[in-house]
């Protein structure tokens, strides 16, 4: 179990912020298969003061779709300030978090996200500005650092933790690494053996072996597995039955694998509608699909099919692979 504040989370194993994928479907589906604490995806405060539709999809939820973070993206304090008295009024999240982490040009560009690294002054007091206004708690991602010459998570996580944050999110890498290179193991134990409160770290959780690596090199509290959960929402229940029992349970059968892949498809269509949803589903047909020898056609077709009936047909042609 991990607590974060008041808040107690089932699962050591949650679902971060997925740039483009982390919809209320996506967020279902995962916790079908023991997700216990999953989070919209990152969300720019601009964004959140005057949303569009497509915000508004983005922000969907629902009575079982809990507990649910939000992760803000941001520098203007008083535009996060805004933000947050309104999901204080409006809405029914459970932990609400700073990105410091992301390392896109354009949001760097801005000085937000991993550029929020080089400005630790300005970060901290972005905190202690949202701890002040949230009756959430309140969290940050962080990275390793901006670059192998900027290493200062361990410091900028100590100020964090007395700015009054419940816990600490950390990815292994540097901005500059983006998301190649190496997982620096190290630093996250030092972040670590540095607080009082929960660290979660991230990196590389892409199989049960490798996220109880993350758990046994950094003695981390729990580990957010992002692209591991991409078109295998198995990891999640894979994983609690490997930590806890040391055996590495099997990897779905062609039959889950298909019915799963179907569940996801209609949920997507129920969700968007079945053009829209269609669309939405091809990327993900690529990554159930991964796994396979000799699918590059059944690919190439999935990019082009434009109703559900034609997609489903296109899945179960795997059974022929």
């Amino acid at each position: 179990m991990l607590k974060i504040g008041n808040l107690k989370i089932s699962s050591r194993c949650i679902l971060p912020p997925l740039d483009g994928i982390s919809d209320l479907p996506f967020r279902m589906l995962n916790r079908s298969f023991g997700c216990g604490f999953a989070f919209l995806e990152m969300l720019s405060t601009r964004a959140m003061i005057n949303p569009t539709k497509k915000v508004n999809l983005k922000v969907a939820t629902g009575p079982d779709d809990k507990p649910l973070g939000v992760q803000l993206l941001g520098r203007d304090i008083e535009m996060i300030k805004k933000v947050v008295n309104d999901i204080n009024l409006n809405h029914s999240y459970d932990i609400i978090d700073l990105n410091a982490a992301c390392p896109g040009k354009k949001v760097t560009s801005r000085g937000e996200g991993a550029a929020l690294l080089k400005e630790p002054a300005k970060l901290i007091e972005i905190l202690s500005e949202m701890v002040s206004s949230s009756k959430l708690p309140v969290t940050v991602k962080i990275r390793s650092g901006w670059d192998d010459g900027s290493m200062n998570a361990r410091d900028i996580a100590l100020y964090a933790q007395d700015a009054g944050i419940k816990a600490l999110f950390i990815h292994g890498r540097t901005r500059k690494q983006q998301y190649s290179g190496v997982v620096n193991y190290k630093i996250i134990k030092e972040v670590k053996e540095a607080l009082a409160i929960p660290v979660i770290a991230s990196g590389d959780g892409l199989s049960p072996q490798l996220i109880k690596k993350m758990f046994d090199e950094t003695g981390c509290d729990g580990v957010a597995i992002a692209r591991g959960s991409l078109g295998n929402p198995w990891i999640f229940s894979r994983t609690e039955k490997y930590l806890k029992t040391g055996k590495l349970p099997k990897e779905p059968d062609l039959d889950e694998l298909i019915s799963t892949m179907i569940y996801h498809l209609e949920a997507y269509c129920q969700f968007y509608g079945e053009r829209i949803g269609v669309i939405v589903y091809r990327k993900f047909f690529n990554w159930y699909s991964r796994e396979k020898v000799g699918v590059k056609q059944l690919r190439n077709d999935a990019f082009k099919a434009k109703d559900k009936d034609q997609m489903i047909e296109i899945i179960n042609q795997l059974r022929t692979i």
